[in-house]
């Protein structure tokens, strides 16, 4: 058996961690619930010291490598940007979980269900051959289906759950006929081996790549495989929405790119069809959002949004095989997964001090928000600074974020690909239109019934809210301070074309 190292360990720590969790909370009584948090908030914190040793080794020799027979991990700078983006959000929603589950049944479920979706999504993102791929693949989707259908016992959060496990069960379908025709055509699994293998022109490889494209399409929300999105984040617990929205589709997304960079050579357009999926994304998330009264299902129609624009950074990379627009998508990656993650979890606060802390398990509304800020105001300023981030308004971290991928657009000089910058900043501008109405009523004199009504805001629950907020704008502002994870990933996406 090869030597353990550090990003193994980082990977290895919370899988492990994950049953120890789930024991405890069942056979420690009358305290196992509370264990069980402190638990997970221990062990990933303990996991950010092999990530530290990780980057520290990454940085100083290169691409990480871990073989066990026939299995393959390698860590490179996508996977640790990856495992960057998991960890941060995964342990901030850990902390904020402690008061906003506290009278929940099942707490050792939930915990471990999350600590072990951290752990395989970072697992997800150092995958050296398609069928451990496809496997991390699967664990993320077991592990976070458990946690959409979390509130099983009420028949909406069950059918966001059913309607979550049987489109992504599809996607894995189309993901294993595609490893299949690979596999015949160039007899290997190894993402590596597979561009050096790959014939320069072959439809059974142009055909697995579409259905890479669908596959794992459905986990990083591309239109129109995205209807299972705005259902799962609408009915899971604030908490996971925040990593579903602000993570998952990202690992997905990610899933996608590993592939496709392999299936570079083959001669297909898959710059072309990324920016166009983009499009659609940012056109038909902004138009859904539109149309929404209910909070969490506007800002789930939002990342579809956000979506698009990593599409469009990711495509201008593929296209035109420069680093700038990639470092500019995983930019937007990083800044999307503060900025939904801070705009779900101030979401939730409210919702459980309007109507989950007195046993009403009803949808919060923009109407019900009138007013909040005079009685929760961290919770309404954690909310409007999130949603002006993502409507891109600056200093704040969005602003930041889209205009490294719209630089990067001008600078292909290609007309059609400036046409879609300019088609991107107007679907920003469009964001305002559901952005304003929420912060307008969040600061309205006239407070609504449910705020008259609503109880008290555990103060913990605003620590985790702060701490982003503080970092949206701090990037905002110094952008340079997640240069070490988008710019080498960015240059990693780019080596792995073999140009």
């Amino acid at each position: 058996m090869a030597d353990m190292t550090a990003f193994t360990w980082m990977i290895a720590l919370p899988l492990l961690a994950a049953p120890v969790i789930y024991l405890i909370g069942r056979l420690v009584r009358p305290d196992g619930e509370a264990l069980t948090r402190w638990a997970a908030l221990v062990m990933l914190g303990l996991t950010w010291i092999p990530f530290a040793i990780a980057a520290s080794d990454l940085n100083a020799d290169g691409v990480q490598t871990y073989t066990l027979g026939t299995a393959s991990l390698r860590l490179d700078d996508l996977g640790l940007l990856l495992a960057a983006l998991s960890l941060g959000l995964g342990t901030i929603v850990v902390f904020y979980s402690g008061p906003y589950m506290a009278a929940d049944d099942g707490q050792e479920k939930y915990y471990a269900s999350l600590v072990a979706m951290v752990g395989v999504m970072m697992g997800l993102g150092c995958a050296a051959d398609l069928f451990n791929l496809w496997v991390w693949f699967e664990a993320m989707a077991i592990a976070s289906y458990l946690l959409v259908a979390f509130y099983h016992e009420q028949p909406t959060s069950l059918e966001a759950g059913v309607k979550y496990l049987v489109q992504s069960a599809v996607g894995s379908v189309f993901v294993l006929l595609g490893i299949a025709l690979v596999l015949s055509q160039t007899g290997t699994l190894d993402l590596t081996e597979i561009r050096a293998a790959a014939p320069e022109s072959s439809i059974p490889l142009l055909a697995a790549g579409g259905l890479f494209l669908i596959g794992f399409g459905v986990k990083a929300a591309l239109v129109p495989m995205h209807t299972w999105l705005p259902d799962a984040h609408s009915q899971a617990p604030s908490g996971i929405s925040a990593m579903l929205s602000g993570v998952v589709i990202e690992a997905g997304l990610v899933a996608l790119l590993r592939v496709l960079s392999a299936l570079v050579g083959i001669g297909a357009s898959w710059g072309e069809l990324l920016m166009v999926f983009g499009a659609f994304n940012m056109l038909i998330g902004n138009l859904m959002a539109l149309r929404q009264t209910q909070v969490k299902r506007l800002l789930a129609y939002s990342s579809l949004s956000h979506v698009g624009y990593m599409l469009l950074g990711l495509g201008i990379a593929f296209y035109a095989q420069q680093a700038a627009g990639a470092e500019g998508g995983f930019f937007h990656m990083l800044t999307h997964g503060m900025m939904k993650g801070l705009a779900f979890l101030a979401a939730g606060a409210l919702l459980y001090a309007l109507h989950a802390s007195m046993g009403d398990h009803g949808p919060l509304t923009i109407s019900d928000l009138s007013g909040a800020a005079q009685k929760y105001p961290w919770a309404a300023l954690g909310l409007s600074v999130a949603v002006l981030g993502l409507a891109g308004l600056p200093p704040l971290a969005g602003f930041m974020s889209k205009w490294q991928i719209f630089v990067a657009g001008f600078e292909t000089k290609n007309e059609w690909i400036e046409a879609l910058v300019v088609f991107a900043a107007l679907n920003s501008v469009l964001s305002l239109a559901y952005y304003a109405p929420l912060v307008n009523a969040l600061y309205r004199q006239k407070p609504s019934d449910a705020v008259l009504a609503g109880g008290p805001l555990p103060s913990l629950m605003n620590v985790p809210l702060a701490v982003l907020g503080v970092a949206i704008v701090a990037v905002g502002v110094w952008p340079s301070l997640l240069d070490w994870l988008s710019g080498p990933a960015g240059r990693a996406l780019i080596a792995s074309f073999g140009f």
